[in-house]
């Protein structure tokens, strides 16, 4: 049986008090499990109509077990133990939480840094299988990620279509084209479930399973936490949280998520995807920022901030301040904030369920990756960095950290910073460590993404939500390029035109954008590490 609880104070206290007995008198529980797509309104419910599979898991996820199960163990008896996962978004957050969650290996590989594919590539490939997760197949990471492994197999003599697994929507073209390929196994997930709710469908499931998690289990718990969230009353903690999140008046839209013991590795990401990516668009939103126990943000005491603190089941942890506190079994825990940021949408007067500004940063992308522009000069270069930016934002600034106080000088009292890194987050894992430090130094919320995953996450509220953020976005030379089997683009290319691309969105909507490569990615991250630290040291002065 899960177990879930929930606590509030203050803010989010009153934003429950205020808004759960309307969404009582709605009957807005019975109606959500009841899939009714009128919930958010005439101009959502075509999505919406499509898109409420996640509150009926079992359907479609519960016939996968045994299947999975199987393919696992056929996989074992031939050797095969290495799991790598090519997906994005919705397609790789989740397996990550649960198979970290359950302490078993997964290899997820998000990212287009050519580094990152090498490193990929480069570990136990005769043990290896690879499952590609596309809704549609047409997104371009795993397109290329899928041909590289594909040749990867074949040069070193393994027969790649038995190493290769999909999952993917029912009659999409990569399901087309997987069967007729002949790979492995073809997974179908939920056609009627989006990507950032798909976390108890085919694509959290077959990678999580063929790693070794306990998959029953986390559906078993999530069926549980359904009967919990189903009941129209007061005390449902899913209308509670949801009412929390988008019902503060004035509305607190920056929720600071904190792991304190939770027990559920990386969750914290997860649901800055579902959030961010469901409310961020129609120039409201909620972002969410990943943060860490003690950060900046969870005592500024902003009136714009709102803290979730995760906790364990059985601790004693109570909310202060504007916070809530919140428990749970993964399983549950994935329902509960589905559920919640649902019961959110419909309090913003907005559709949860679609992303109208994700694909705007691709287009771009697909553009400069056709027309292959020569790269512009930089603003100026100061020792491992070249820097750009528009002459408006950088002013007579001539090193890093003159840079960096131009862009933090821009920041709004109601702003928030975004630091965008397309590198690659194993080997430059440390330079997260600068998120709390430019947390500390501008008093407001700052949020750290790795490029390209947060385009399918955060990349949404920062084009839909309103415009208050300003960007710091990272990007280096590789060691060594990468081509990519039957493309006219490596993914050296592919990375710079999606980091390019976004920039110039965001750009174009007005947004500061602050762009640093790094000639030398070691040395260049020890120059933006330290020129950090001199900010923080002087308080950001410039």
């Amino acid at each position: 049986m899960t177990t879930l609880s929930f606590e509030a104070a203050a803010a989010a206290l009153a934003a429950v008090d205020k808004n759960v007995p309307a969404l009582v008198r709605d009957e807005v529980a019975t109606r959500l499990l009841a899939q009714d797509p009128t919930l958010w309104g005439p101009d959502a419910e075509a999505e919406a109509s499509i898109r409420l599979g996640w509150l009926n898991p079992s359907a479609a996820s519960r016939p996968l077990v045994g299947q999975i199960r199987r393919l696992r163990e056929e996989l074992a008896a031939e050797g095969v133990t290495r799991v790598v996962l090519a997906g994005m978004g919705g397609s790789s957050l989740a397996p990550e939480v649960i198979t970290g969650t359950a302490g078993v290996e997964l290899t997820v590989l998000d990212s287009t840094d050519p580094d990152a594919v090498r490193a990929a590539l480069a570990t136990g490939l005769q043990e290896t299988v690879i499952v590609v997760s596309s809704k549609s197949g047409s997104t371009v990471e795993t397109d290329s990620q899928r041909r590289t492994f594909e040749q990867a197999f074949t040069d070193a003599g393994i027969d790649a279509k038995s190493r290769i697994v999909i999952v993917t929507d029912p009659g999409s073209p990569l399901d087309e084209a997987a069967r007729a390929a002949g790979y492995r196994a073809v997974f179908n997930a939920d056609p009627n479930v989006g990507g950032r709710y798909s976390a108890l469908t085919a694509f959290g499931l077959v990678p999580s399973g063929l790693a070794g998690a306990d998959i029953e289990a986390l559906l078993d718990d999530a069926e549980d936490a359904l009967e919990i969230l189903s009941d129209n009353a007061e005390d449902n903690i899913g209308l509670q949280l949801g009412a929390a999140l988008g019902g503060t008046d004035p509305l607190r839209n920056k929720v600071v998520i904190v792991d304190e013991g939770s027990g559920l590795a990386g969750f914290p990401d997860w649901a800055e995807q579902l959030i961010a990516e469901s409310t961020g668009k129609l120039g409201t939103g909620l972002l969410p920022v990943v943060a860490e126990p003690g950060a900046p943000e969870t005592a500024s005491g902003a009136a714009d901030v709102l803290t979730a603190r995760l906790v364990a089941v059985d601790s004693d942890a109570e909310p202060v301040g504007d916070q809530v506190v919140v428990a749970g079994s993964l399983g549950g825990q994935m329902m509960l904030w589905e559920f919640a940021t649902a019961v959110a949408g419909r309090l913003l007067g907005i559709n949860p369920f679609d992303q109208p500004d994700v694909e705007a940063a691709k287009v771009a992308a697909r553009g400069l990756l056709d027309a292959r522009p020569e790269a512009t000069e930089p603003s100026f270069v100061d020792g491992s960095v070249e820097v750009r930016g528009p002459a408006e934002l950088i002013g007579d600034a001539g090193t890093l950290r003159d840079a960096l106080a131009a862009l933090l000088g821009a920041l709004d009292a109601d702003g928030y910073l975004s630091i965008q890194v397309y590198l690659d987050r194993e080997a430059q894992g440390e330079l997260a460590g600068i998120r709390p430090e430019l947390a500390a130094v501008t008093g407001r919320p700052v949020t750290f993404g790795w490029g390209p995953r947060f385009l399918h996450s955060t990349g949404q509220f920062h084009k839909g939500g309103p415009a208050q953020g300003v960007y710091l976005q990272v990007t280096g030379t590789p060691r060594q390029d990468l081509a990519i089997p039957g493309r006219p683009f490596t993914f050296g290319q592919l990375i710079s035109a999606q980091a390019t691309g976004d920039a110039q969105v965001l750009a174009d909507q007005g947004r500061p954008v602050l762009r640093l490569n790094l000639l030398d990615r070691e040395a260049g991250v020890r120059e933006l590490e330290a020129a950090v630290r001199s900010l923080s040291a002087e308080g950001g002065n410039a």
